[in-house]
């Protein structure tokens, strides 16, 4: 009973820690059309609560987002930059094609 009592609280944790793991999605912004748009979809972005980092890129029209999942969602962030005048949407990920073989 000992052991149990002294090992439960490091499973949580653990077990805690795992579903906190951060999610990032890669979110296609096809309506930037000037190099300062991205400073507003990163500024609606960082709103977000628990979004942890933002990088946009006008060259690509996408924004990637890391974010805590248990405290947003992809649907969230979407109505941020929509509310901001960017409507966005989830790009699919591409497979990893590896490295290539000669």
């Amino acid at each position: 009973m000992r052991l149990l009592r002294s090992v439960a609280p490091v499973l949580l944790v653990l077990v805690t820690a795992a579903w906190l793991t951060p999610k990032t999605i890669t979110l296609a912004v096809p309506g930037m059309t000037c190099s300062t748009c991205p400073i507003t979809i990163k500024k609606a972005l960082t709103k977000v609560p628990g979004v942890t980092h933002v990088e946009v890129s006008y060259e690509k029209l996408e924004a990637v987002v890391t974010f805590e999942d248990s405290k947003t969602n992809a649907e969230a962030l979407i109505k941020a930059t929509t509310d901001a005048g960017y409507p966005s949407t989830v790009k699919p990920k591409t497979p990893d094609r590896g490295v290539p073989r000669e």
